[in-house]
């Protein structure tokens, strides 16, 4: 009689690869795999079937785990101006937890590792769209939801290319200060009457009944 597979384990070792891609990069290979789960090239093969597609399943988890993570820091809250969960978030987004996530899947937006997720980079770019306009409804501006993502996207790059995260950090306050100034209430100017249209000119200029 063959042997059940066990979901359990399957999750555990799928967990374990994870956080090894999100450490080290997706491997060519699969005994980097094999070593951080525990278990054997063999009993990978055994579980899910391909190299290809244990690949698949790991990008896909890290990505739900990265939508959980991202998703719940650029959530509006009642206690806080959506422009200072924007920078808690992009603080979090860029800091030790949430970087490695960025390295992840920027590299798979640029090479071919496309392959393994075909799609990706329409995606990458509008699954955090309608998160942020909802946070920017908040604030009653839920069309800015792209001018942020394409900032925070444009700075992402920006920092995997240079590894400056100091100069995005600065422009990404100096984007926010502006924001923050482009969405504060406007006091609605009532232009000044001239000398020529007061009151008192046209009661005397009016004729009487």
């Amino acid at each position: 009689m063959g042997r059940y597979k066990q979901p359990e384990i399957r999750d555990r070792i799928l967990d374990a690869c994870v956080d090894h891609a999100l450490t080290h990069g997706l491997p060519d290979r699969l005994e980097p795999f094999a070593t951080a789960s525990g278990t054997s090239t063999r009993m990978l093969i055994y579980h899910f079937g391909s190299r290809d597609a244990l690949l698949r399943e790991t990008l896909g988890r890290a990505r739900r785990r990265q939508r959980d993570f991202f998703g719940e820091l650029v959530a509006p809250r009642s206690d806080e101006p959506y422009p200072s969960t924007l920078r808690r978030a992009w603080r979090a987004m860029t800091g030790p937890v949430g970087r490695p996530y960025l390295s992840m899947f920027g590299r798979l937006r640029e090479n071919a590792e496309q392959q393994l997720w075909p799609g990706f980079r329409r995606e990458a770019t509008t699954d955090w769209l309608r998160p942020l306009e909802d946070g920017m409804r908040s604030i009653g501006r839920p069309e800015l939801g792209t001018l942020v993502l394409a900032v925070i996207r444009g700075l992402v790059m920006d920092i995997e290319a240079t590894g400056d995260v100091s100069r995005a950090d600065q422009a990404f306050d100096d984007f926010l200060a502006v924001l923050v100034g482009d969405t504060a209430p406007r006091s609605r100017v009532v232009p000044a009457e001239s000398a020529a249209d007061t009151p008192a000119t046209r009661a005397v200029a009016e004729p009487s009944a």
